[in-house]
């Protein structure tokens, strides 16, 4: 539904529960965009000796701190339990292992208090972190329906048209690599740390975008992606500059690289918009905070383009208790049977 058409109830608050990679994360949001609390336990430092998250590390790394994580988002927001109104929980997609270290907390404590469990999709709540703005003072308008959303992240580009609240429509996703785990692959070819997506971004900004022609997957007739070629190119440019013994200008590659990225992202985007007569344009996921991508957006003025919170573009509970807020509204039912299975409600 609408905004116009939900009957909003006064101050109701929504523990949201995340963990579905390497974030373990809770938070506390009130009447779906204003943040009480917001607790992040980062595993970044612990992976980047794999170039890549270990699932078996994150999940017992999440055991280890998830109670510790929820009590400080409760206690930073100065709420008991008691004076919330449900729990969101990230169902899926994720790490098997991960997501059930989340689950099963969110669901002793539903059993414990009696608050009403809502599971979201990891997706899902990326779309709704667009929804939240932390400064006072932004007076950016809330994103209007219909809507043309792209989730950009490390597992996941997919393009969503939402017609109203939770009413998806998936018009296309990726075919192999996703766009940020292809900054990641491109980031280890270059020798550059991980994660990938900053890495790269830090690099380029000495670079020239213009020193490789990369290939652009357009795939034609389809609003799918594909960045594996793209990858590819990368690396066997590197093996014939490595053969002919020339210079690597690793900032340069990655500009290149990186505005190969952009322009597939940006362009398909807008084009979908189009044709499918969208209002606005919203843009979320961990690869939204890469500028190149923002500025390709915003230096056209045919859409009004949301983007989240820089703090906010990364995985977050944050994200889980504003789309909870939404399913609340709507009568969401307890879910204390849900499996790791994502919940993804398209049409």
């Amino acid at each position: 539904m609408s905004e116009t058409k939900i009957k909003k109830k006064p101050s109701i608050r929504i523990l949201g529960i995340e963990t579905s990679c390497d974030e373990t994360a809770a938070a506390v949001v009130q009447n779906g965009n204003k943040v009480l609390s917001n607790v992040i336990a980062s595993q970044v430092e612990l992976h980047a000796q794999y170039g890549g998250v270990f699932p078996e590390v994150a999940s017992r790394q999440h055991v280890k701190v998830i109670y510790a994580v929820v009590e400080q988002a409760l206690k930073e927001a100065h709420l008991d339990l008691k004076e919330l109104d449900a729990i969101a929980v990230t169902r899926g997609p994720g790490l098997a292992g991960s997501l059930v270290v989340g689950m099963n907390i969110a669901k002793a404590l539903s059993m414990s208090s009696g608050l009403s469990l809502i599971g979201i999709n990891h997706l899902e709540g990326h779309i709704y972190s667009a929804w939240i703005h932390l400064d006072k003072k932004d007076k950016q308008k809330k994103p209007q329906f219909p809507l043309l959303a792209l989730i950009v992240s490390g597992g996941h580009t997919t393009l969503i048209m939402m017609e109203e609240h939770l009413q998806y429509q998936q018009l296309g996703g990726t075919l192999d690599d996703a766009a940020g785990e292809a900054f990641d692959k491109v980031a280890r070819l270059l020798g550059l740390s991980y994660p990938g997506g900053p890495a790269i971004q830090k690099a380029a900004e000495t670079g020239n975008s213009l020193s490789f022609n990369f290939p652009r997957a357009w795939l034609d007739g389809s609003w799918n992606f594909s960045f594996s070629g793209l990858k590819t190119a990368v690396r066997r440019t590197l093996q014939e500059l490595q053969a002919e013994g020339k210079a690597i200008k690793v900032n340069n590659l990655a500009a290149s690289f990186q505005a190969a990225v952009v322009d597939v992202l940006a362009t398909k985007t807008l084009l979908a918009a189009r044709h499918f007569k969208a209002r606005d344009i919203l843009v979320a996921g961990g690869v939204s905070a890469n500028r190149t991508l923002r500025k390709a957006f915003l230096k056209q003025k045919e859409f009004t383009v949301h983007f989240p919170p820089l703090s906010l573009c990364t995985d977050n509970a944050v994200m889980i208790a504003a789309a909870g807020y939404y399913h609340h509204l709507q009568g969401a039912h307890d879910e204390l049977d849900m499996d790791v299975l994502p919940n993804w409600p398209l049409t």
